[in-house]
């Protein structure tokens, strides 16, 4: 938790201390000059300490005022230009980064029916998995995994995720079929991050006897389940990612047996971004398709 004096305080100081002047720092934020002078002593009482020395009518600066005043210049600055650079894409795209795997397996196919309901709405995908910036990167959404909680962001629940083995209709019954959780230990095992799933996965089913640290590993959990459907092996699926393949056949999942995962999908997003209707719409149109 940051613990920070009131931001009208902080303004008011900031300002009369670069005028030197409660006359001037009032006319810039719009205020009389007895709402400066108050929430100057406001930050004072607030920080214990004096940060102008009052000779008459003339205003300086303590050497802890003196301090104190080009770093808080500075955060007003970097506060203000992150706040330009959100109101200047208010009538741009609406730009939206996603995890490869889920935008291949899960958004992707369901885009038409976004665009279907809302044409005029300029939409601007990039898939990355890794961290990204609001302010600095310009992105308006984002659709991560995680245990939704990162600081400063608002993140809705899109899915929680499970895990279960996955394989082709092919490999499943082929020479060496897939009927008891045993017949693992002839199976080829594919692998994604972080490689510990498989692990995890034939701990909670009871299973000894399988090497978890064999197979072929990949990066994302979308080319795994392509890789399955490919019949190159059986894979540790996502089954919020595998929900499209195992509904069309071209995956299928012979054991019942799943696994919880601890991270889920979530839509994150600064507050503000509340404030474009185009993220309104593409924000209840997701949550809507996630229920569905």
């Amino acid at each position: 938790m940051r613990r920070l004096p009131p931001l009208g305080a902080l303004r008011a100081f900031e300002a009369g201390a670069r005028h030197l002047s409660f006359t001037r720092a009032a006319s810039e934020l719009c205020v009389t000059q007895a709402a400066i002078s108050h929430q100057v002593r406001q930050l004072e009482d607030w920080l214990g300490v004096r940060l102008f020395a009052r000779r008459g009518h003339a205003l300086a600066l303590t050497p802890e005022g003196a301090a104190y005043l080009p770093e808080l210049t500075e955060a007003l600055d970097r506060m203000a230009a992150a706040t330009q650079r959100l109101r200047r894409r208010t009538d741009g795209p609406l730009r939206l980064t996603v995890l490869p795997s889920f935008a291949m397996c899960w958004l992707v196919p369901r885009l038409g029916r976004f665009r279907a309901l809302h044409p005029q709405v300029d939409l601007r995908l990039t898939t990355t998995a890794e961290l990204w910036n609001f302010a600095n990167e310009g992105f308006d959404l984002a659709i991560r995994s995680g245990l939704g909680r990162w600081q400063g962001l608002r993140a809705d629940l899109i899915a929680r995720e499970s895990l279960s083995p996955v394989c082709s209709p092919a490999l499943s019954a082929g020479p060496s079929p897939l009927r008891e959780l045993g017949d693992l230990r002839n199976a080829t095992l594919l692998h994604d991050t972080p490689r510990s799933g498989w692990a995890r996965w034939l701990a909670h089913a009871g299973i000894t006897g399988v090497d978890a640290g064999i197979g072929i590993a990949f990066d994302d959990a979308g080319l795994v389940l392509q890789a399955a459907a490919e019949g190159q092996g059986i894979a540790l699926g996502r089954l919020t990612l595998a929900a499209g393949a195992l509904q069309a056949g071209r995956l299928v999942q012979p054991f019942e047996t799943v696994l919880p995962n601890d991270y889920s999908y979530w839509l994150a997003y600064p507050r503000v971004a509340l404030e474009r209707p185009e993220v309104v719409a593409f924000r209840s149109w997701l949550l809507a398709e996630a229920e569905s």
